[in-house]
């Protein structure tokens, strides 16, 4: 049985106890494991990943038989933990409640809305790989985050590049423990060819986006804005 996509998860998910562990405040522990549930449903939309993306062997063989694996519900629950937090493990917050007065109350569902709506129909109606249509839908719901709550720039952009970092660091561990896995796994003909390292550039892109979007899903979403903790 091919256990690398399983080993790799794990790895992941043993990142995301050693970034749980250094965080100092409760309330970033709550918010980390509060998304990283939230993320986890990410996983249902594997199977329009495989095989059009990529077709790892999984544990019992279920990405091929389902399109469903065991080992994306531990990568999707750990990315969205670690992409929410990253910013809050170097600069201390605290979360503050936003008034009802505030523009962000009426306009919140937007991003929320618009961008699994977007990520679906791109994929579905545009037939692009998967992989661009949730880059697009990601930065595009960014974007739209950013329209209305302004506020959460700072931790959008630096979480997109602190993100990007580790999940450069992280995709290396695979290149490097075993050769020959990503030629053989993802679908580089359907993609640009174009990698640094040996990681296909749209794993860099996806790393960015997904930074760029999820860390701030968790204020956007609950009304929170952040104060430097002194």
């Amino acid at each position: 049985m091919d256990l690398v996509w399983f080993s790799w998860s794990l790895l992941l998910l043993c990142i995301w106890g050693l970034v749980y562990a250094a965080l100092k405040s409760p309330e970033s522990r709550h918010e980390m494991l509060l998304v990283s549930a939230w993320t986890s449903l990410l996983a249902l939309t594997e199977p329009l990943f495989v095989p059009a993306y990529w077709n790892p062997p999984s544990l019992f063989g279920l990405a091929q038989a389902t399109g469903f694996d065991i080992e994306s519900f531990i990568f999707s629950f750990a990315i969205g933990g670690l992409a929410v937090v990253l910013y809050e493990l170097v600069i201390p917050v605290r979360h503050e409640s936003i008034p009802w007065t505030s523009r962000a109350h009426l306009y919140h569902p937007l991003a929320l809305v618009f961008t699994p709506l977007l990520f679906v129909a791109s994929t579905l109606l545009l037939r692009i790989n998967p992989i661009y249509s949730a880059i697009l839908a990601l930065l595009s719901g960014g974007c739209l985050v950013l329209a209305v709550r302004w506020d959460l720039r700072r931790k959008m952009f630096l979480s997109a590049v602190i993100f990007l970092g580790l999940y450069s660091v992280y995709f290396l561990t695979l290149v490097i423990s075993a050769p020959g896995y990503v030629e053989r796994v993802w679908d580089l003909k359907a993609l640009s060819g174009l990698g640094i390292l040996g990681i296909p550039l749209e794993e860099l892109m996806f790393a960015f986006s997904f930074g760029f979007f999820w860390s701030g899903v968790y204020e956007y979403a609950l009304f929170k804005r952040l104060k430097r903790r002194k």
